[in-house]
């Protein structure tokens, strides 16, 4: 979504920072919250990086693992004499390196991360990415950088405007080219219905073939409410399938025959409205007669 559209604001609500305007946050029982804003304000200048780290333990659990808390320092760049720095003297890049180290040596089971990849040096970076794609709990990431988004998530959620939400499977360039294929079918399905039913000029009065809905084309009309139901029932079985994370163990040729679906239903599904509201606006279009 654009800046401003309430990434971030909905990060805090998930995290308890702030409360909705309106409704409810349900957090699970067993959901354990590790946050990394982009404020980066959440640390005790006064400790050092080793001592805010470790919490001043000599080992650390990294789930089922257990490893030195100085050599786990080191994996994120902080070697001999920069475990003893303190917090308050270190650079923003070396600060964001410090709470990415202590929030993988945190027991979370959800991570929500804001521009986690801001002032990090190449290393840390390629180390992050390496860290969330063996990540096993749940990720919520929010980032500039598409490449990042590519290489490490799953499913987008796309901020659409008037506070909708709307997930799609894949990363960043997989709803890019999802959003193309999708608008191109849309527009293929305004052709047909538009040579289907042409439009009549302003004023234009009608002809004698268009003052009645023929036989043909009330049947058509007493038929469109069960086909858009089918189709709508349909999209959302499809979107259902985004849900499980087995579908992106198929491969990419998988998700790509979902997507390639569900716009298909979509532009269907589109067609099918715009044909009905073309039908229902001629007269005698609330009357269904029978075949003797």
């Amino acid at each position: 979504g654009p800046n401003g559209a309430g990434k971030t604001t909905l990060f805090r609500m998930i995290t308890g920072q702030e409360t909705p305007d309106a409704g409810t946050i349900a957090i699970g029982d067993n959901v354990q919250l590790g946050y990394v804003d982009q404020s980066r304000d959440s640390l005790n200048d006064k400790n050092n990086v080793w001592e805010e780290i470790s919490g001043g333990n000599d080992i650390i659990y990294l789930g089922k693992q257990t490893i030195n808390s100085r050599g786990y320092c080191s994996t994120f760049n902080f070697r001999g004499p920069d475990q003893q720095k303190k917090i308050g003297m270190l650079s923003g890049g070396e600060r964001n390196r410090l709470l990415l180290a202590r929030l993988f040596a945190q027991p979370a089971n959800v991570l929500v991360l804001d521009e986690p990849t801001n002032d990090l040096d190449i290393d840390t970076l390629e180390l992050l990415e390496a860290l969330l794609q063996d990540y096993a709990g749940t990720l919520f990431l929010v980032s500039h950088d598409r490449a990042f988004l590519d290489n490490v998530v799953t499913q987008t959620i796309v901020f659409e405007g008037d506070g909708r939400l709307r997930e799609y499977a894949g990363g960043y360039s997989d709803w890019l080219d999802y959003r193309v294929r999708h608008q191109a079918a849309l527009q293929e399905s305004a052709r047909r219905v538009d040579i289907a039913v042409p439009a009549r000029k302003a004023g234009a009065q009608l002809q004698p073939a268009e003052r009645r809905l023929n036989f043909n084309e009330q049947r058509e009309l007493a038929a469109l409410p069960g086909q858009i139901e089918a189709l709508e029932a349909q999209i959302a079985e499809l979107r259902a399938h985004f849900a499980d994370p087995a579908i992106y163990r198929e491969g990419t040729g998988m998700v790509k025959s979902l997507q390639d679906q569900l716009a298909s239903s979509e532009a269907e599904l589109a067609a099918n409205y715009q044909r009905w509201e073309a039908l229902e606006i001629r007269p005698n279009a609330a009357i269904v007669t029978h075949e003797p």
